[in-house]
């Protein structure tokens, strides 16, 4: 959901989008506050079969060994977007260069130079993941965007960024398995379904 206007004191200079959203997320406890085109977005804290999915998904990427020397594997690692002065991201997981710390550009965000892959599990406000972010995460530059889409129950992986999106888009049904590009690190393969049930909501 966007979050709409709210009231500020108004002494002084009016209150910057960055403060504003930094100001959502502390009255917002386990929300995630991004500003994606120049928009304020509040996603509600993820529930327990969100949670599964992302941690089924860290599984092969840990086992493939890349969370070491050369990279890590990190969630809720905040991205500096390029798109707007004050955009930024908090991608669900990210596979990251490992000294991504000495490339901290503003309010706890890195430079999107260190990210290998972004993945977003989707929750309510779905088509942020499927539509704001894939034009704010082509624009900058993530090699490969992987969405599980739990509303739909497919995998999508994005991959060579152009300016607006991505060329390739690679739709997965539960029963494939899916190889992400090793420019990672490592080989990696995703079983969807085991991501799919995973990430299904509980009766």
């Amino acid at each position: 959901m966007s979050a709409a206007a709210v009231e500020h004191p108004c002494d002084g200079e009016p209150e910057s989008l960055l403060g504003m959203a930094n100001r959502i997320a502390k009255q917002n406890p386990g929300c995630r506050v991004e500003i994606i085109g120049g928009v304020i977005t509040v996603a509600p804290p993820p529930d327990g079969p969100h949670a599964d999915a992302l941690t089924t998904l860290m599984v092969p990427f840990l086992a493939a060994g890349l969370h070491g020397a050369e990279s890590r594997v990190l969630q809720g690692l905040g991205l500096w977007l390029p798109r707007g002065p004050a955009d930024f991201a908090i991608p669900g997981l990210a596979i990251v260069d490992a000294d991504f710390d000495e490339h901290l550009v503003e309010n706890s965000c890195y430079d999107p130079a260190v990210f290998r892959l972004v993945l977003e599990v989707t929750s309510s406000n779905y088509n942020n993941d499927l539509r704001n972010k894939v034009v704010a995460y082509a624009e900058a530059k993530i090699p490969v965007y992987v969405i599980t889409d739990r509303r739909h129950g497919r995998l999508h992986v994005l991959t060579e960024p152009v300016s607006g999106g991505y060329d390739s888009h690679q739709v997965y049904a539960p029963g494939q398995t899916v190889t992400l590009p090793e420019s990672i690190g490592a080989p990696v393969t995703l079983d969807v379904d085991q991501l799919i049930q995973a990430g299904r909501p509980r009766a």
